[in-house]
């Protein structure tokens, strides 16, 4: 794997919240700065860790104001995808005013668009920010696959409106073959429990939530893995999913904020209607972190 053409490991980045439920500015560059010293090569600001669909827009714009005094100092994608386009292209020219040169989208929620409809809006998004998009393959949230035997969709994914993919779908088999439609894409595998084989099959970086708290062990799997320490990458991937797995049973946005806080940056509770872990969730985190995360 040519190491020149790596995009690095990029954070998820949280999204913290006050005692009074307003974002904490000075936690979330608390957590930019940990991540920076710890070897990020980029953020992601605004996704789903952000908790984006539970801010309000002039919440997710603010996030994006907060991340922007980092722009000369790093890479960050900037999250817009929204059920509508208009909302969406409104965060793109937040982000781009903001310095973002990079913006992201899900495709649009709830209504089952035609894929001609999802493509337009990807389309318009686009058109109006000058911006190429990091397409959000996130299926299992967003209920929209990406069917490249579908004309527009293989359209969209050739042309230079989609400059690559987070690939948040456990089916890397489709990652590979979004990178045989466009090679010159750039992909991002978006799964932090499928780090060693989505860069077994391609993806040039990796974007996830469980960096925010753990960023030094996935960078010792990504390390491991361009150096071909093939075992020693595929150990530290079984301990990092022992932990994912031990997150997602007790709630994922909830585990991650829990463990941030415990690292010394309070990032309060995760927005209503999630629920903050009560004290033996906490006991369990900790006895898992224990026995698998690298320090």
């Amino acid at each position: 794997m040519d190491n020149k053409k790596m995009l690095g490991i990029y954070s998820a980045t949280l999204t913290p919240f006050s005692k009074e439920d307003k974002i904490n500015a000075e936690s979330m560059i608390k957590i930019i700065e940990k991540n920076l010293n710890e070897g990020a090569s980029g953020f992601f600001i605004g996704g789903s860790s952000a908790e984006c669909f539970l801010l309000s827009p002039q919440e997710r714009v603010e996030t994006f104001e907060i991340a922007s005094s980092f722009k000369e100092k790093t890479n960050l994608i900037a999250h817009v995808g929204a059920l509508s386009t208009k909302e969406a292209i409104y965060y793109g020219k937040e982000a781009k005013r903001l310095g973002f040169k990079s913006i992201s989208a899900t495709p649009p929620l709830y209504y089952g668009f035609s894929s001609k409809e999802v493509c337009r809006y990807f389309e318009d998004i686009h058109r109006a920010t000058g911006i190429p998009l990091i397409v959000y393959n996130f299926p299992g949230n967003t209920k929209r696959e990406f069917d490249l035997s579908d004309p527009y969709y293989k359209e969209l994914f050739s042309s230079k409106i989609v400059e690559g993919i987070k690939h948040t779908n456990q089916i890397v088999y489709q990652m590979e073959r979004f990178m045989i439609l466009n090679p010159s894409l750039k992909i991002w595998n978006g799964f932090d429990e499928t780090m060693v084989a989505g860069m077994a099959l391609g993806a040039r970086g990796s974007i996830g939530s469980t960096f925010n708290c753990m960023l030094p062990h996935y960078k010792k799997i990504y390390d491991a893995f361009l150096d071909n320490r093939i075992d020693e990458a595929r150990e530290l991937q079984h301990k990092a999913n022992n932990i994912m797995e031990a997150f997602c049973k007790v709630g994922l946005i909830a585990a991650i904020k829990y463990v941030v806080t415990s690292q010394g940056i309070d990032t309060g509770n995760p927005r209503s209607p999630f629920t903050p872990l009560d004290d033996s969730q906490k006991r369990y985190i900790d006895e898992i972190l224990e026995k698998n995360l690298e320090k």
